[in-house]
């Protein structure tokens, strides 16, 4: 049974979610900001954590930002009030996997984040089959054919979290280092590649730009 980490100084908030993820069969654990967070990581050992924004001592970019640093794989959602596009954007850069304003349909948190533990199988396994393609780390291949090392790397990435917006600056990052010289242009130009490469119709996914955000890959029905 996936376990599920509530960060939240609202216990209003965290008993009702509780009561929600138990009811979808979850196991539950608790914190009441960042801090309290990180510290009871070890413990808790959760699948998926649930995390609010404006919280006393470390508010959710923060921690968001200290998971992804020493929890890597662990998938995030961010539940807060603060709605705006720029709110989401720095979220994103942050490295949340996904985004839900309160307030919010119980049904539609339990969908998410079974999406986000099914997109966490994905991303951990070595070996990717999106739309019509598979993407193989091992051989480094797609479809079974060679592409460029960059090219791949960034079809991984966006692949390995299907649905999930990444920020511009982090797909730079992951893929090219946190010292490269270069700009936001060659991502674009290599998005571009991938694109005319692996045509809509013939792959079966495509590359959406999330204007504002980045990017991020779907697969089509």
């Amino acid at each position: 049974m996936p376990k599920i980490m509530i960060v939240d100084d609202d216990l209003n908030i965290r008993e009702l979610v509780c009561a929600l993820l138990i009811n979808g069969n979850f196991e539950v654990c608790e914190a009441n900001d960042g801090r309290d967070a990180l510290a009871k990581m070890t413990a808790c050992a959760p699948d998926l954590a649930i995390i609010d924004l404006m919280m006393p001592n470390m508010d959710g970019y923060e921690l968001c930002r200290n998971l992804r640093k020493y929890y890597e794989n662990l998938p995030v959602l961010m539940l807060t009030a603060k709605g705006e596009l720029s709110a989401k954007a720095t979220g994103f850069e942050a490295g949340t996997d996904d985004y839900l304003t309160k307030p919010f349909e119980g049904d539609e948190l339990i969908m998410r984040i079974r999406a986000l533990l099914r997109r966490y199988r994905i991303e951990t396994s070595q070996s990717v089959q999106v739309g019509k393609v598979v993407i193989d780390k091992n051989s480094y291949t797609v479809g079974g054919e060679d592409i460029p090392r960059k090219e791949f790397e960034l079809l991984y990435k966006l692949a390995g979290s299907l649905g999930r917006t990444f920020s511009r600056d982090s797909l730079i990052e992951d893929v090219w280092g946190y010292d490269f010289e270069g700009n936001e242009r060659t991502l674009d130009v290599h998005i571009g590649r991938l694109r005319e490469r692996f045509p809509v119709e013939a792959s079966g996914f495509k590359i959406t730009t999330v204007r504002g955000l980045g990017y991020r890959l779907e697969a089509l029905p």
